[in-house]
């Protein structure tokens, strides 16, 4: 892989995609998405299982058609990505799926066999990728013996095996474990310190907060909005938050109108209650007089799941 200094990347667009649309039978799984993702960057696909991350990521890698709109990579109009597209990219797919039967550099090394990799150039490849994935005192291990950790990053390696231009995710860290997933992010980091341009989707909203550069947030097949993850939180909720932990039915009747009069905003998802507002401090101290215990509460800052409850009105997936 050659190694190239993060600020003398040209940040062009890699991949532009202009009212891209998808039917299967009678549902639209993509309603005429368009967005733009540079060379360099992370750009994240943030939402629910069935909002339509998938299907983007399926034409883009080549396993789906674009039927509807346009999508061009590395300046080349696409219908179906051609092999020397495909050259281009690495792909990790939500599932591990690696050869139960072969040992840890086995797996690394008929993958990149497809590549026209062979011999002593495709054995120390594949060593280089063990040692930039801390697998290197696993090379001869079955893959069996691996922790999901391991399992992932193994899987992130052999995405690498070409030197891919770009990396695509899909859910890269569903199933790990909070250390193991840090690790993963960390391995991620480097890559884009490197100039791989990485392609995430997900729908833990601390990922896309820890690597994205943009993102999109998807619903039912359409983009309700893109930006920095900073940005979309200044632009779409207020600074501050309180969650209300009680009941429902226990909530002043009157709550809206206090909040709104203090100007703040309240959201109720589910059974979750949200005051937003500019000064969290201040509405705080206004919960006793409106006959709210504040031990029943929570002040913090909003974040990236604030935006996703408003725009979306479901909180993160479990």
């Amino acid at each position: 892989m050659v190694h190239v200094r993060k600020d003398e990347i040209i940040l062009n667009n890699i991949i532009t995609a202009q009212a891209l649309g998808k039917s299967y039978g009678g549902f639209r799984a993509l309603k005429g998405i368009s967005f733009n993702i540079k060379e360099g960057e992370c750009f994240g696909f943030l939402g629910h299982n069935g909002a339509g991350k998938s299907t983007t990521m399926r034409m883009i890698y080549g396993l789906s058609t674009v039927d509807e709109g346009t999508l061009s990579m590395f300046g080349q109009k696409i219908i179906l990505t051609p092999p020397e597209i495909k050259s281009k990219l690495g792909i990790v797919p939500q599932e591990d799926n690696l050869d139960p039967d072969l040992t840890v550099i086995e797996n690394l090394e008929v993958y990149g066999a497809l590549f026209g990799l062979d011999g002593s150039k495709l054995r120390e490849r594949s060593k280089e990728l063990l040692i930039s994935m801390g697998l290197q005192d696993k090379e001869n291990s079955s893959v069996e013996s691996l922790s999901g950790g391991l399992k992932r990053r193994l899987v992130i390696a052999r995405a690498l095996i070409n030197a891919p231009k770009i990396v695509v995710l899909d859910e890269p860290t569903t199933g790990l474990d909070p250390q193991a997933r840090h690790l993963v992010w960390q391995k991620l980091r480097s890559l884009k310190s490197i100039g791989v341009t990485l392609i995430l989707t997900t729908h833990y909203m601390e990922e896309a907060m820890q690597i994205c550069d943009r993102l999109v947030v998807m619903h039912e097949g359409e983009i309700l909005a893109e930006g920095s993850p900073r940005e979309l939180i200044a632009r779409c909720v207020l600074p501050y938050v309180i969650e209300l932990h009680m009941p429902a039915d226990s909530v002043p009747s009157d709550l809206r109108e206090k909040v709104e009069k203090a100007n703040g905003e309240i959201l109720q998802v589910a059974d979750g209650i949200f005051l937003y507002c500019e000064n969290g401090q201040l509405l705080w101290e206004k919960l006793k007089d409106w006959g709210i215990p504040q031990h029943a509460c929570l002040l913090r800052p909003s974040n990236l799941e604030d935006v996703f409850l408003k725009l979306t009105g479901k909180g993160e997936e479990e």
